[in-house]
């Protein structure tokens, strides 16, 4: 099955009131109330949404596996979800029934807690629940460590004042705002669960709503000044027109999460850049040689191999550079694990040569294979991206000369590396007094809260070294 996003398996269990409700990695969806009997209904299980991912704060339904009324077997894949990271599948660990879906396929923006589906023990339950709607208080608010909070019963609220319609702005003559045609019997309705609370609330009608939000999907903000009843004048979606200028193209959550990230990043990150050249001759000749000694195992090293080997090895050295700022503390690793900056369809991901300080050049480049491979097909783990100690993001494939690359946080280092051309350098031994050299350029960005200007140039002094020198990766 070919995704573009990254796709993994986890398995739905409920965590042991003994373990303080906390979620273990393996309890990916919470199951509230095992088998409750509620309003004369069958017992059965409503299966929230939790946090599939530390940073998760909604999700996506990308497709059910199973229809309403279908059989689920232990292991039975039974949706997709797409987290900010990646899509991920849920497999049931128990024997039942799929008795109704209660969010349906396509809908963004789910909040964590969210009931997303009812399962039964019998198959003549399902039909109990052919109009089952689930009720806020069926939710479950998610704490920050990723647990269930106790679900607090809200309080009758007092109905809301008839909310003024807005004052229209004297305008240039424009377009008169759309009113969505009815929807046809049957048709689903995509909008964002709040919007549907609202309209639940409100009694209005969502088939005469035209939402402004991707694919026509109806918001909150879609509903204002609308009364029950009456046809929704809102703002359409928009529409591609002969000679427009420019589409907008709707943000996935990795897109969206690299962009909240990179902000941060460049917004609480104090960078500065250190820049040199670094002769790469020895380095080519070496690469040559050992490629000629593994060509029968199948293992090509590449030069970027040798860069991460010989960034391992100067955080080894100088391991202020494989640190990372704790807001009150600074944490230096013992291990080196280098991330990898590779381009995929859906975005930049940063795959982990764990232990890289201490694995050979084969062996990094096996690895650095595998992972760029399993990147670009969408089916990288989570603990095969998310962490890391350093970072190294690498251009010179694309003739890009030098650049400076934005840290990852909270890592304080990342190492840019642009491409190697042929220069003319000062040379002692040559008897014009000079020669040609192949050299490349890197820049490294550092935190200047965890590594001071002179530890960020001791750091590529020693990462000069290794590769000019490169025997001395061996010492």
């Amino acid at each position: 099955m070919n995704r573009s996003s990254v796709f993994f398996r986890y398995i739905l269990r409920q965590s042991s009131q003994k373990r303080t409700g906390a979620l273990s990695m393996r309890c990916i969806c919470s199951k509230v109330a095992n088998h409750q009997v509620q309003a004369d209904l069958p017992s059965h299980s409503k299966v929230t949404l939790p946090a599939l991912s530390p940073t998760m704060e909604t999700g996506t339904i990308s497709s059910w596996q199973k229809k309403e009324g279908d059989k689920v077997s232990e292991g039975d894949l039974l949706a997709e979800i797409e987290t900010d990271k990646a899509t991920v599948g849920f497999e049931s660990s128990e024997e039942g029934y799929l008795a109704k879906i209660c969010v349906p396929e396509g809908t963004k923006e789910v909040p964590l807690g969210k009931v997303v589906c009812i399962i039964v023990n019998n198959k003549e339950d399902v039909a109990a629940f052919k109009d089952y709607v689930p009720s806020p208080e069926d939710d479950v608010k998610i704490g920050g460590s990723g647990a269930p909070a106790a679900v607090k019963q809200p309080e009758p609220a007092a109905p809301a004042p008839p909310a003024p319609l807005p004052p229209t702005a004297v305008s240039p003559p424009t377009a008169a705002p759309t009113v969505a045609p009815p929807a046809a019997s049957g048709v689903r309705v995509f909008a964002t669960p709040f919007a549907k609370t609202l309209a639940s609330e409100k009694g209005i009608d969502l088939k005469q709503v035209r939402g402004s939000g991707p694919e026509g999907q109806i918001r909150a903000a879609d509903l204002a000044g609308i009364s029950p009843g009456a046809p929704a004048a809102t703002v359409a979606a928009p529409v591609g027109l002969p000679g427009q200028l420019f589409i907008d193209i709707p943000l996935n959550n990795i897109r969206q999460v690299i962009a909240k990230r990179l902000t941060l990043s460049k917004q609480t990150i104090p960078h500065y850049y250190l820049t040199v050249d670094v002769k790469v001759d020895n380095i080519l000749r070496v690469r040559k040689d050992l490629n000629e000694i593994l060509s029968k195992s199948g293992v090509k090293l590449s030069v970027n191999d040798f860069i991460i080997k010989a960034s391992a090895l100067a955080c080894k050295k100088v391991p202020q550079a494989n640190s990372s700022w704790q807001d009150t503390f600074i944490r230096q690793y013992n291990s080196v694990d280098v991330n990898v900056a590779v381009a995929t369809d859906n975005g930049l991901i940063t795959p982990i040569v764990f232990g890289a300080d201490a694995k050979g050049l084969a062996d990094i480049a096996t690895d650095v294979a595998s992972l760029a491979a399993k990147a670009r097909e969408g089916k990288l783990k989570p603990q095969e991206f998310q962490g890391g100690t350093f970072t190294i993001s690498n251009l010179g494939m694309f003739g890009i000369k030098q650049f400076a690359a934005v840290i990852n946080p909270p890592q304080s280092c990342i190492l840019a590396v642009g491409g190697a051309d042929k220069r003319l350098v000062v040379s002692e031994d040559s008897d014009s007094g000079f020669r040609t050299a192949t050299v490349m350029t890197v820049t490294l960005s550092c935190d200047h809260r965890v590594v001071d200007g002179a530890v960020g140039a001791q750091w590529l002094a020693e990462f000069r070294k290794l590769l000019e020198q490169p025997e001395t990766m061996l010492l």
